[in-house]
């Protein structure tokens, strides 16, 4: 299969595969091209590329390829000449269903990785998790850089420096991974989730797991969490409210697929909270779960910075891509048969879970129901 991965688009520095996943894919069978200058922000050049073996070519050549690679929407995407062509990326269909609408009608096979199920064969594919692994470390790194003042204890001939307090509202992959990197930094940390079972991970760690009893089971939601009842909701804020006023660190990952992101800190609590506190919301991208967040963007509330970056993994862009290609490398390997010729296995769960359309339609039930 001829495979061609694109230059993302300007605000993206990562890219779907680097050179080291050239040389896998060409001795499994595959033809590889790359559009000039796709790794260069990830800190891969052309020539590495063409020294792994693949063929550097203009973009217009590129949509050319069997399979198409990219991580975020393809810009100038000439949609009516893609008939029966595969695309792969993260396309959050559930935000996007008019384009995917448009993709179903012009005949494109798209699969978005963010939509395959979260089960344990699926985990080396897991492109959600292995970006949100990054993020959650850089969200630590960046609140610490942002912060005026010290993360650890510090005892000193000048006096005492007592740590930081660290508030993580979301305890998926990117809550775990901040709670420890905020842990080896020496921070004090508290954790909220809707999810009771994530308890003993958030305790295994070192930090404080806040429970709030009656949340609806998540169990059935593919490691996605779900939305809740208004009581819930109501306990909910009046816990986060009391451990906020505390919090001079606050990471906000919670969201829900296909809807707007739950705002669990409002005004009232942001106006509690000391000056020089600090705020990374994860989930900007999608409303923000705060009052005042807003996407891609730094502001100060009496004080207080806010910053909302859902894209954090980005900042990491080769090790970011790193990981990413070696995900879609394990999705390809499910969409080829003998020799790297392309097979749509439908009774695969995978396959069948991230592809979006198809045969002129949209095959994902939950896109297809919105």
């Amino acid at each position: 299969m001829t495979i061609g991965v694109l230059k993302e688009p300007a605000s993206e520095a990562r890219v779907s595969i680097l050179p080291e996943a050239v040389v896998a894919l060409l001795k499994a069978g595959h033809q590889v091209w790359i559009e000039k200058d796709a790794g260069r922000l990830a800190f891969a050049s052309d020539e590495q590329y063409e020294k792994a073996g693949a063929i550097l070519l203009n973009r217009e050549k590129i949509w050319e390829a069997e399979c198409i690679l990219g991580i975020q929407l393809p810009e100038n995407l000439p949609v009516q000449n893609l008939n029966n062509k595969i695309l792969i990326g993260v396309y959050q269909p559930l935000y996007n269903k008019l384009l995917m609408q448009e993709w179903a009608s012009a005949g494109l096979t798209s699969f978005s990785l963010d939509m395959l199920p979260r089960t344990t064969r699926a985990q080396s594919m897991d492109v959600l998790s292995s970006q949100a692994n990054i993020a959650g470390y850089k969200a630590v790194l960046l609140a610490s850089a942002t912060y005026p003042r010290y993360f650890p204890l510090f005892m000193t001939a000048a006096g005492s420096i007592t740590p930081a307090k660290v508030l993580i509202l979301g305890a998926g992959v990117a809550g775990l991974q901040a709670i420890a990197t905020a842990k080896r930094l020496g921070a004090v940390v508290e954790v909220f989730d809707t999810r009771p079972a994530v308890k003993e991970e958030v305790k295994s760690l070192g930090a404080k797991f806040i429970e709030v009893e009656g949340a609806a089971d998540a169990s059935q939601a593919g490691g996605y969490a779900v939305e809740q009842s208004d009581d819930f909701k109501a306990r909910q804020q009046q816990k986060i409210a009391e451990s906020i006023a505390k919090a001079d660190i606050v990471i906000t990952t919670a969201q829900i697929p296909g809807k707007a992101a739950p705002v669990l800190v409002q005004t009232e609590m942001l106006d509690a909270m000391r000056a020089g506190s600090v705020i990374i919301d994860l989930a900007a991208a999608t409303g923000g779960n705060t009052s005042m967040t807003q996407n891609n963007a730094t502001i100060n509330y009496k004080g207080i910075t806010i910053i909302g970056n859902s894209n954090l993994a980005a900042t990491l862009p080769s090790d970011a891509s790193k990981l990413y290609g070696k995900n879609v490398q394990q999705f390809l390997g499910l969409l080829t048969g003998e020799g790297a010729v392309l097979k749509l296995n439908w009774e695969d769960d995978l396959v069948k879970g991230a592809c979006i359309t198809h045969g002129g339609e949209i095959l994902h039930e939950r896109v297809k129901s919105i």
